[in-house]
């Protein structure tokens, strides 16, 4: 990538060594990963009946039939934030899917007006970085909710600024299943309605946006100013060498 003409342009407070024009090449180059999109499914209830587990269930059935390879992490037995170390069976098999997953789709009932505890507590244990590794930057995030009364989108807005916090890249759609109680039968299938045909378009919008994101999500997210702090700090260490075989 080539560098900006910095002092041409007036920018007197950046540093043209790590400010670099924007790569067509990268942006527009071919997709070379040929395996199945994968696509990781939290949703936030415990119960037996769960219509945000219903909902997310739906949801897999549609990226599966668009060609996705997906898993649905089951929340039951996974401890509180912090009552319980990373090594635990559960928050390691959360982190694994977060780190294999190139997508994600949350889906949450609405609680007292926000997202329920059970949800907020799976995103609490994805760290933003593992050492080297991010485990949720640049992937895609689609979102959904349930609601026992009439409909809101408290905990899809909530959730959205959660995404937006985690480094992905949330898709613009979203949907809200109002009176759930009254839209699954008694298998948990979903009935067919105008709810269900805006769940199959927010399943169709993340496919689109996975398939034109992935294998490029390391340049989209590539930032000037980690470039910068990067190269500073090899230079201290660098200067601190030279010093040292002195």
């Amino acid at each position: 990538m080539s560098e900006l003409d910095c002092a041409g342009n007036g920018l007197r407070n950046v540093c043209p060594t790590d400010l670099m024009a924007i790569s067509r090449e990268r942006l527009f180059e071919k997709d070379e990963l040929s395996h199945p999109p994968r696509v990781l499914l939290l949703y936030g209830s415990l119960r037996e009946r769960s219509y945000s587990r219903f909902l997310v269930l739906e949801a897999e059935r549609l990226l599966n039939a668009f060609g996705a390879e997906t898993r649905v992490f089951d929340p039951s037995g996974l401890p509180l934030p912090d009552d319980a170390g990373t090594d635990h069976p559960k928050v390691a098999e959360l982190r694994d899917l977060c780190a294999w997953s190139e997508a994600q789709v949350w889906c949450s009932p609405e609680r007292h007006g926000a997202m329920t505890g059970v949800m907020k507590s799976q995103i609490d244990w994805i760290p933003l970085s593992t050492g080297a590794i991010r485990p949720t930057q640049g992937k895609t995030l689609a979102l959904l909710q349930v609601s026992g009364g009439s409909q809101s989108f408290n905990a899809v807005n909530q959730m959205r600024v959660l995404g937006r916090w985690m480094r992905m890249v949330t898709i613009p759609n979203q949907s809200s299943v109002p009176k759930a109680y009254q839209e699954f039968d008694e298998d948990g299938r979903m009935h067919p309605s105008p709810l269900y045909d805006r769940v199959v378009d927010v399943i169709e919008e993340l496919m689109k946006f996975t398939l034109l994101v992935r294998g490029r999500s390391d340049y989209l997210v590539d930032r000037y100013s980690e470039r910068k702090a990067a190269r500073e700090k090899r230079s201290a260490a660098e200067k601190a060498a030279v010093g040292i075989a002195r």
